[in-house]
């Protein structure tokens, strides 16, 4: 998986919306789909307007690393989920807790290019694996 340093990094060599778009795309396409049995409806996330899937694992001791699998229906957002996903995945349950991921979407300015709809799932995914962190961290 794609580190977000990097995706950051690549993002600001990308000058227009269309060639941001097919990155984004393009990082979904390198996602590991996710096998049929995980797709159900405890890891579902309400509130996005695609299906999305997102499933997390916790490691051991008192404040665990977590990493995350996800998947989408849908090309754009499937590529959103691998952005969350190497924002959050593997690190400790608490700094989990505690990141503002929205925040890497806006310093690379997807957030503004993103429909309302796409927006509002973005922060429904961010909102599952922040809670899923604080109750890991807990």
């Amino acid at each position: 998986m794609t580190s977000i340093d990097q995706i950051i990094d690549d993002f600001a060599f990308l000058d227009d919306w269309e060639d941001r778009y097919r990155y984004v795309i393009e990082l979904g396409k390198a996602l590991p789909e996710l096998p049929e049995e995980k797709r159900n409806p405890d890891n579902k996330v309400n509130g996005c307007a695609s299906q999305v899937w997102l499933v997390s694992h916790r490691g051991e001791g008192p404040d665990p690393v977590m990493t995350f699998e996800g998947d989408s229906d849908a090309h754009i957002v499937r590529g959103l989920v691998a952005i969350v996903l190497a924002a959050s995945s593997g690190k400790p349950a608490s700094e989990i807790a505690s990141m503002d991921i929205i925040a890497i979407f806006e310093r690379m300015g997807l957030v503004e290019n993103l429909s309302s709809q796409r927006a509002n799932g973005l922060r429904s995914m961010v909102k599952r694996i922040r809670e899923e962190a604080m109750r890991v961290s807990a």
